[in-house]
């Protein structure tokens, strides 16, 4: 069991880097709660903010270490990007940034029914040139 859910992680990060939302959204369960450090909710509260973070940041994740046990999926990346695009009314500034993220997912019927997100936002805004708010 833990390989199928391990791959549907991996397929979430993939989709995110394509910047594809309909394809992470598509993992998700129709009730799933996700936690994150922009708002926490279902897929109506979550894919505006990926939305968001696709289109100001071209976010990218780089898996680098997971571990599953049963339904749980723990994964840490290294998240990359580029400010090109207004976020929240701060104006891009073409600047980069890569920091350290950790994810927590639970995985119901072959669905992420659960995610938790931790990234060091300050870092991440400092990086790219965005004074604190």
């Amino acid at each position: 069991m833990p390989e199928s859910n391990t791959s549907i992680v991996t397929r979430y990060a993939e989709a995110f880097n394509r910047g594809d939302v309909d394809a992470v959204c598509a993992l998700f369960a129709p009730d799933a709660q996700i936690f994150g450090v922009l708002g926490w909710g279902g897929l109506d509260v979550a894919r505006p903010i990926w939305e968001q973070l696709v289109r100001c940041f071209r976010m990218q994740l780089k898996i680098e270490g997971m571990v599953a046990e049963g339904d749980t999926v723990a994964v840490r990346y290294t998240e990359s990007g580029t400010f090109v695009d207004t976020f929240r009314d701060t104006p891009p500034t073409g600047k980069s940034y890569s920091i350290t993220a950790m994810e927590w997912f639970v995985i119901r019927d072959g669905l992420i029914a659960q995610r938790w997100g931790a990234r060091d936002s300050a870092a991440m805004f400092k990086q790219m040139g965005v004074p604190p708010g």
